[in-house]
C-alpha cells in the first residue's frame, strides 16, 4: 500500500481510541511525508536533531514536531523554537536545559518522561525511584517553561507478547498512579507515548495514548 493508504487505514484504526498517531519520519524524504501530510497526518516523530532542523521549513508549518529519540542537552537550543513535544527525557539536567531554551524562545514545551522498562541495559530512562525523586524534588517546581505531559516508554524487543504486554502494563499503572499523586502546576499526565510498529496493537490494548510508528506507514527503514 502506498503511504497515504497506510495513514489512511491508522486513521481508521485508531478512530475511537483517543490515540495520536506519530509518524516516524527518520530518515524519509520531504516528499514521503507530504504524502502523509497531504492524507490528514500532522504529527511526525524524527530520532536526529539534525533533521529535525532540515525538515520543517521545507514542508507546511502547520505540522507538529516529535522529537522521539535520545536528546543531548547540547542540541535542545536547535530544535527549542518550533517542537511539539520532546518523548524522551531522562534526566533533570535535560529538564533543566529544556525550560532555560524554552524561556529565550518565550514558550513553554511539552515534555514526556522516558521510563526504563525493558530488559535491555542499553535503552534509556528513568527508574521508578528515581523518577519519583525528581517528581518530589523543589527544583522541578521552579521550572515554568516546560511542561510534563505524561510518560514515554520502550518495551523490549522481543517476540514474547507476554513480555511486551507487561512491560507496557506495569509502565500505564505506574502512569496511572503518578496521576492521582501529583499535582503541580508543570505537570499533568495526560500523555502515556508507548508501542511502536512492531506492538503498537499491544500498546493500545495497555492503554497508550500515543504511538510512533515508522515501518508501518513508510516502508523499511533508509539507513545513511
Amino acid at each position: 500500500m502506498s503511504v497515504k493508504e497506510n495513514i489512511r487505514e491508522f486513521k481508521k484504526e485508531l478512530r475511537n481510541s483517543g490515540c495520536t498517531l506519530v509518524a516516524v519520519s527518520k530518515t524519509k524524504p520531504v516528499e514521503m511525508i507530504l504524502e502523509a501530510y497531504n492524507a490528514g497526518q500532522l504529527d511526525f516523530g524524527e530520532n536526529k536533531v539534525q533533521e529535525l532542523r532540515e525538515k520543517p521549513g521545507l514542508l507546511p508549518n502547520d505540522i507538529r514536531w516529535h522529537m522521539i529519540g535520545h536528546l543531548q542537552t547540547n542540541k535542545v537550543k536547535y530544535i527549542a523554537p518550533f517542537i511539539h513535544l520532546i518523548h524522551a527525557v531522562d534526566s533533570l539536567k535535560l529538564l533543566k536545559e529544556i525550560n532555560k531554551q524554552a524561556r529565550k524562545n518565550n514558550r513553554t514545551i511539552n515534555c514526556l518522561l522516558q521510563i526504563h522498562i525493558a530488559q535491555e541495559e542499553h535503552k534509556f530512562g528513568f527508574e521508578e525511584q528515581e523518577l519519583i525523586q525528581m517528581l518530589n524534588s523543589d527544583e522541578l517546581e521552579t521550572l515554568q517553561n516546560i511542561r510534563i505531559s505524561g510518560l514515554m516508554g520502550m518495551a523490549t524487543y522481543t517476540d514474547d507478547y507476554d513480555q511486551i504486554s507487561k512491560e507496557f502494563r506495569n509502565l500505564k499503572n505506574l502512569f496511572d498512579r503518578l496521576r492521582m499523586d501529583f499535582q503541580l502546576p508543570n505537570v499533568e499526565f495526560e500523555e502515556l507515548s508507548i508501542g511502536m510498529s512492531d506492538d503498537y496493537t499491544i500498546a493500545l490494548e495497555e492503554g497508550s495514548t500515543m504511538i510512533r510508528v515508522g515501518s508501518k506507514i513508510f516502508g523499511p527503514r533508509i539507513y545513511h
